[in-house]
């Protein structure tokens, strides 16, 4: 099963995190399409047109898309690739679903993070919000 890995990507930090929860996927068997790990997502010259294409053929690839929701606010190209994917899934009855990451404690506690009802109403119609990789992992092995 492919899955479209979906969060913020502009710091060390970001993509560390992403990296570990990749290989944790690759390791349960998972393809995953990690968007800062092809070229494009490195260079400071890339336009968001190339952006956009690399990105696009990968969310239109991918069964099962993960997004992390962590933050004051859910990162705008997260909520865009979440709304591409639902509109995909609403077409393509093979896809399995949208999991919501939301590891930040304060969503832990019941406390606002700034997830945008709209956002997050998308990937409950398609899936569910988990607080860990590893509640994340029990979902798409369901879905497999």
């Amino acid at each position: 099963m492919r899955i479209y890995f979906a969060g913020p990507l502009f710091t060390p930090y970001e993509r560390s995190f992403i990296d570990d929860c990749a290989a944790l996927l690759r390791a349960d068997g998972f393809e995953v399409f990690v968007p800062h790990e092809h070229e494009l997502a490195t260079g400071l010259d890339v336009t968001a047109a190339e952006i956009f294409a690399k990105d696009r053929v990968g969310i239109e690839s991918a069964d099962a898309m993960l997004a992390i929701l962590d933050g004051s606010s859910i990162d705008d190209g997260t909520a865009c690739e979440i709304g591409m994917f639902h509109a995909l899934l609403q077409s393509d009855p093979s896809r399995k679903g949208i999991v919501g990451l939301l590891t930040d404690m304060r969503g832990q506690r019941g406390e606002s993070t700034g997830l945008n009802l709209f956002v997050l109403g998308a990937i409950e119609d398609a899936g569910r919000v988990v607080g860990s990789i590893h509640e994340a992992l029990d979902v798409l092995r369901a879905w497999r």
